[in-house]
C-alpha cells in the first residue's frame, strides 16, 4: 500500500531510521540529506508536504507499508526533476524509491512504483524517468523489472550529476 506519511511516532521513528543510514544515502545525492537527529524526520515530514502541496497529490513522495507486514518499507517517489541547477523544476518526471535494507530484495519498490507509474500514465503522462548513480545495482534492477529503458549516463538533472538514466512510455 502507497500512503501518505504522517507525523505519528512509528512513522516518524522508521523515516529517521531510513534516512540516517549510510547505506540508502550514499545512493541519494552522495549522502548530503542524511539525518543526523531524530527531530529531523518531522521536519522532513512537513518539508514533503509543503514541496508537493500545489501538485495536489499528482506528485509526492509516499510511504510504502506492505500488507503483510503493516511495517513501512520505505518510499516512492514522483515529482518533476530538478535541472542542471539542481532546483528548478523541468518539465521531466522521476519515479524514485528508497527502501529500508531490512525490505530491500521483497519487490516492494517495484510494487509501489507500479502503482503510481500506472496512476501518472491514466492522468496523461507520456514518459517518466528514473535516475540512478553509478553502481546502484539493485535500483538498476527495479528500473528493469518496470520495463524501462536504459539511455546511459545522462547530466540534464540534478546540478549536472551522472546519472544512469531509465525511460519509461506510456502503454498505447
Amino acid at each position: 500500500m502507497v500512503r501518505d506519511w504522517t507525523e505519528g511516532e512509528a512513522d516518524l521513528d522508521r523515516i529517521y531510521d531510513i534516512y540516517s543510514r549510510d547505506e540508502v544515502m550514499r545512493w541519494l545525492g552522495g549522502g548530503s540529506g542524511r539525518m543526523t537527529d531524530p527531530a529531523q524526520a518531522a521536519e522532513r515530514v512537513r518539508s514533503w508536504r509543503d514541496r508537493y502541496a500545489p501538485y495536489r497529490d499528482r506528485y509526492g513522495l509516499w510511504a510504502i507499508e506492505p500488507r503483510a507486514t503493516g511495517r513501512v518499507a520505505g518510499s516512492v517517489l514522483l515529482k518533476p526533476l530538478p535541472g542542471r541547477d539542481g532546483v528548478t523544476p523541468t518539465d521531466d518526471i522521476e519515479i524514485g524509491w528508497h527502501l529500508h535494507p531490512d525490505s530491500w530484495g521483497h519487490g516492494y519498490a517495484t510494487e509501489a512504483a507500479r502503482a503510481v507509474l500506472d496512476r501518472e500514465f491514466a492522468g496523461g503522462a507520456r514518459q517518466v524517468y528514473a535516475v540512478v548513480m553509478a553502481g546502484n545495482e539493485a535500483s538498476t534492477a527495479v528500473a528493469r523489472r518496470l520495463g524501462m529503458t536504459h539511455l546511459g549516463v545522462r547530466t540534464d538533472w540534478y546540478g549536472g550529476a551522472e546519472l544512469e538514466t531509465f525511460v519509461l512510455n506510456r502503454p498505447d
